[in-house]
């Protein structure tokens, strides 16, 4: 049974992740200004163009539903500009950065991230690479294809619901544990303890999503186009009549 079922969930899987006609790129950077823009511990976020995401999207509120971890030549091989991310279909592999160079992306910078929390946190995301996702929780999965209105209180949590392991796959828990790994915040809840001195308090992992990189405080979001010198006066405009 548990053959069938996660044979069942691969299917699944694998239409869930499976691009989308009409995808909109708006004024995407191409991958040479992009690649030296970011840093090793950078996170890419990226809008996508498949089906989960387009649920991620509804569910989060946001334009982006995918992110992976820029690591850059951390990784042996010829490709100095490779990512980690945790694929719905192949669970966590590395993927160059040309992957996405035709797409929406953003980039979030943790600001003052140590040199060794930094090599600390690629480490541990590199070593989760070749993870396969048990995907014979098929009512797990369900919910990502048929998305019915969710009260906004409840979004959040519908990502983290069930067997755990799918929705590892889809949000970006992989990121968030390798972060929270060196306590490096990404939205922690603010607790006032008795000496009446903010303390903060870790969300658990599986309840962030790709936007909350963004909404983050403590990540700074990089624009490609304004890191290497911009000047609108030196665009070419077509001429339109008037």
């Amino acid at each position: 049974m548990n053959h069938v079922l996660q044979s069942l969930g691969k299917q699944l899987a694998i239409y869930l992740n499976s691009p989308l006609d009409h995808y909109e790129v708006f004024d995407v950077v191409d991958e040479k200004t992009l690649a030296a823009s970011l840093r090793p511990g950078d996170v890419l976020l990226v809008d996508g163009n498949t089906r989960i995401g387009r649920v991620i999207r509804y569910v989060t509120q946001s334009n982006w539903s995918h992110s992976a971890l820029y690591v850059g030549s951390a990784l042996a091989g010829d490709n100095p500009h490779m990512l980690i991310e945790a694929d719905l279909v192949e669970g966590i592999v590395a993927v160059p950065l040309s992957t996405y160079a035709q797409m929406n992306t953003r980039i979030c910078r943790p600001i003052g991230i140590s040199d060794e929390d930094r090599q600390t946190l690629i480490e541990h995301v590199a070593g989760q690479l070749g993870h396969a996702y048990d995907l014979k929780n098929v009512f797990d999965l369900l919910r990502f294809y048929m998305p019915i209105p969710i009260p906004e209180r409840f979004r959040r949590r519908m990502l983290a619901f069930g067997s755990g392991e799918p929705t590892h796959a889809i949000c970006s828990t992989l990121i968030a544990k390798a972060f929270q790994r060196v306590r490096y915040p990404i939205l922690p809840r603010h607790i006032e303890n008795s000496s009446e001195e903010e303390c903060l308090q870790q969300r658990h992992y599986s309840h962030f999503t790709p936007s909350d990189f963004d909404r983050s405080p403590y990540f700074a979001i990089v624009k490609p186009t304004l890191e290497k010198g911009f000047n609108y006066r030196h665009l070419h405009w077509v001429q339109e009549r008037e």
